[in-house]
């Protein structure tokens, strides 16, 4: 097992572990995910996916990727399991989101080392909930957002989640969509859905990116 995921483990394991939605083995069941459609599918692990206006609760951390990604996930599993003015427990949705905050150049590799830097991480919030029904954060580090609707390229795969697989399946991503009709828009973010001590091979993980149809 690489050190990196068992390092995010150990510093996560107590918050996940407060989550009874997940079984024995860490795989999720029950939990509330976002609604999509599928506008095409691309090939059996590539789908364009249309989401609707999402609300969030998201942090800035710097750091490496695995540091980062520890202190995001505690400062936002503080808010959702009290940390806030009505100490109001917020239920955990999958999945979370975790992407740089820079703009990456579509024409060159993205980067999968484990150098710091800003990146930003975000807990998608119930849809039972709305902005003025959510709790304010006691944390001035936690935010909560509104996402608008947006069209994303999904390549869902399994395995590592690391800094380094990460960047691999994004930049395989990005390399997939030339040629297709869908001209990806931004930096690539990642969605992953279950704890980290589920088994690699029963994770789900994906890569993204916003897209637009391409002209003509």
């Amino acid at each position: 097992m690489r050190l990196s995921d068992v390092g995010n483990g150990l510093a996560v394991a107590g918050s996940f572990a407060l989550l009874s939605a997940c079984t024995v083995v860490g795989i999720r069941s029950g939990t509330e995910q976002p609604v999509y459609e599928v506008v095409a599918t691309l090939a059996d692990d590539i789908e364009i996916r249309h989401y609707g206006p999402r609300i969030a609760a998201e942090t800035d951390v710097d750091g490496t990727e695995s540091e980062a990604r520890n202190q995001a996930f505690r400062i936002l599993a503080g808010y959702i399991f009290g940390g806030n003015r009505d100490r109001q427990k917020v239920a955990m949705t999958a999945p979370v989101e975790t992407e740089r905050s820079r703009s990456i150049a579509m024409t060159t590799p993205v980067e999968g080392s484990e150098s710091g830097g800003r990146k930003t991480m975000r807990f998608f919030m119930p849809s039972s909930f709305t902005m003025e029904t959510l709790p304010v954060p006691d944390d001035d580090r936690v935010r909560l957002v509104e996402i608008p609707a947006q069209t994303l390229a999904v390549l869902r795969f399994t395995g590592w989640r690391d800094s380094e697989a990460i960047a691999q399946h994004q930049g395989e991503l990005l390399t997939r969509l030339d040629g297709t009709a869908w001209l990806p828009q931004g930096a690539p973010t990642s969605f992953l859905y279950d704890p980290p001590w589920t088994l690699p091979f029963l994770r789900r993980n994906e890569a993204a990116v916003a897209v637009v149809r391409r002209d003509g």
